[in-house]
C-alpha cells in the first residue's frame, strides 16, 4: 500500500519557532508512519514543476528544533488560481498540507482544499499562524508565536543601548519592528525602562504627522534636562510610519525608492534613520545641542534562537496539529489558549464584515499600558516655566496636547 504523506510549508517572513513547529510535525507523523517532505520557497514551490522536497526523517528533525530561521526557504508568493496543479499530491499520495505563516497564507491554504476537493482529492489543510508583530486576534489575547523570543532579542539588544546612552551621556532614537501595531515595541521599550515610547496605537485621538513623533521625542529630552538627566532612548515603533499620509512622506525630503504605483517603498529606508535626522534638525533650529543616533531594531530580531517560552509553545502547536488531523479537522488555524488547550479556529472567525483580519493592536485603555505611559518622561503643564529655558514654547511639546489625550482617567 502506498506511503501517505504530509507536506509542509513556510510563507511570510521567519519568526524564532519556525524550525520548532517543523520538527515537532515531522516527529509525531514520522512516528505514526507517515513520509514527512518539506517543500522549500512556500507555495511558489508547492506548484513548481521541479518542486525543491526536503523529505525528513527523525535525525534532521532532531537536529533543528531548537534553532533559529527556518529548515525550509520561505517565501511571500501568492499563487492565482489558474497556477493550481495536483501533481505533488498526487505523486506522493498527500494527505495534509501544514502551513506556517500569516493571514496570507492561510487564506491560500482555503483556497487551494477547495480546488484539491474540486479535483476529487481529500486533501486536509492546517495552518499554524506566526508572526513577531502579535497583531493576530487570536483567543485569550495570547501571543503568537515568535513574539516572545524576538522581544527578548530587542531586550537584550536595547538595554545595551540604554547603557550606551547612559555612559556617553547622549540619545539613541530606535525603531522596532510592527507594522500594524506597536506590541513589539511596547514590549522592549516598558522591559528596557526607555524614557519615551511612541506605537501607531497613542494616535488614536489626533492626526499622526513627522511633526509630533519629533515634538514627542523633544519632550522627553527637555523633560530629562529639567531633571538633570542628560541621556535617553526613544523607541517608535515602524507602524507609526505607515500611519502617517503618504503626501506627508512624499513631501518630507526623505529619499525613496517607489513602487510601480507611485508608492513609497517604506521597508527600503532606515525608519530610526529618519526619525533621528527629522529630530536632529528640529534640535539644531531650538539651539539645542544633544547628540542622537539611530538604532534599527529589525531582521535581527526575525531568526533569533526561540526561547523557552516559544519553544514550548511551538511544540505545542506542531502537536495539536496532529491532534487536529485525527479529529478529522481541516481548512482551520491551530491555537492553544493560556491552559494549554488546543482547538481550531477559522479565518470566519477572525474577519471582518469586509472579509479582512483586522489586526490585534495595542489596548489603550488597559491598565498595563495606562500604567506604562504614565510613567515615561515627558513634559506636562507643569513644566512649562523650566521647560521655557530651552523651548520658546513649551506648550507644544506637551504630551499630551501632542496626541489630544486628556490627562486624568483613561489614557485616550
Amino acid at each position: 500500500m502506498e506511503r501517505k504523506s504530509v507536506v509542509i510549508i513556510c510563507g511570510g517572513g521567519p519568526a524564532p519557532g519556525i524550525n520548532t513547529v517543523v520538527s515537532t510535525v515531522a516527529k509525531v507523523f514520522l512516528n505514526d508512519g507517515y513520509d514527512v517532505l518539506g517543500v522549500h520557497e512556500g507555495y511558489k514551490g508547492l506548484f513548481s514543476p521541479t518542486p525543491d522536497i526536503k523529505p525528513f526523517d527523525f535525525e534532521h528533525a532532531d537536529r533543528i528544533f531548537s534553532r533559529g530561521g527556518s529548515t525550509l526557504v520561505m517565501s511571500r508568493y501568492k499563487p492565482k488560481d489558474d497556477e493550481f496543479n495536483t501533481d505533488i499530491f498526487i505523486k506522493y499520495n498527500v494527505k495534509l498540507l501544514v502551513t506556517i505563516g500569516g493571514d496570507d497564507t492561510a487564506s491560500t491554504a482555503n483556497r487551494i482544499s477547495k480546488f484539491l476537493k474540486s479535483k476529487d482529492l481529500d486533501v486536509k489543510n492546517i495552518h499554524v499562524p506566526k508572526t513577531i508583530d502579535n497583531d493576530l486576534p487570536l483567543p485569550d489575547r495570547n501571543p503568537t508565536f515568535g513574539f516572545h523570543s524576538a522581544k527578548d532579542e530587542g531586550v537584550k539588544i536595547g538595554n545595551t543601548v540604554y547603557e550606551d546612552a547612559r555612559t556617553s551621556q547622549n540619545w539613541f532614537v530606535m525603531s522596532a519592528m510592527g507594522r500594524s501595531a506597536g506590541h513589539l515595541a511596547f514590549g522592549i521599550a516598558s522591559a528596557c525602562h526607555f524614557p519615551m515610547l511612541i506605537i501607531p496605537e497613542m494616535f488614536n485621538h489626533s492626526k499622526p504627522t513627522l511633526e509630533k513623533v519629533v515634538n514627542l521625542m523633544i519632550s522627553s529630552i527637555i523633560k530629562r534636562k529639567i531633571r538633570n538627566i542628560q541621556y535617553g532612548v526613544a523607541l517608535v515603533s515602524e507602524g507609526v510610519f505607515h500611519v502617517i499620509d503618504e503626501d506627508e512622506l512624499k513631501n518630507s525630503g526623505i529619499l525613496f525608492t517607489y513602487d510601480d504605483h507611485g508608492h513609497p517603498e517604506l521597508g527600503n529606508v532606515s525608519k530610526s534613520t529618519i526619525f533621528n535626522v527629522l529630530l536632529q534638525q528640529k534640535l539644531k533650529e531650538l539651539h539645542i545641542d544633544i547628540k542622537s543616533r539611530p538604532v534599527e531594531l529589525g531582521y535581527e530580531l526575525r531568526c533569533c534562537r526561540p526561547i523557552g517560552y516559544d519553544l514550548t509553545l511551538c511544540t505545542l502547536l506542531g502537536v495539536g496539529v496532529k491532534k487536529l488531523y485525527d479529529e478529522g479537522v481541516t481548512g482551520c488555524i491551530v491555537t492553544a489558549n493560556s491552559r494549554g488547550d488546543i482547538s481550531p479556529m477559522y479565518l470566519s472567525q477572525f474577519e471582518d464584515s469586509n472579509g479582512k483580519i483586522p489586526p490585534r493592536l495595542v489596548d489603550m485603555n488597559s491598565e498595563i499600558a495606562k500604567l506604562s505611559l504614565e510613567n515615561l518622561h515627558y513634559l506636562v503643564e507643569e513644566d512649562y516655566e523650566a521647560a521655557s529655558k530651552y523651548l520658546p514654547n513649551p506648550e507644544e511639546y506637551d504630551f499630551y496636547k501632542i496626541l489630544n489625550w486628556k490627562r486624568s482617567g483613561k489614557i485616550y
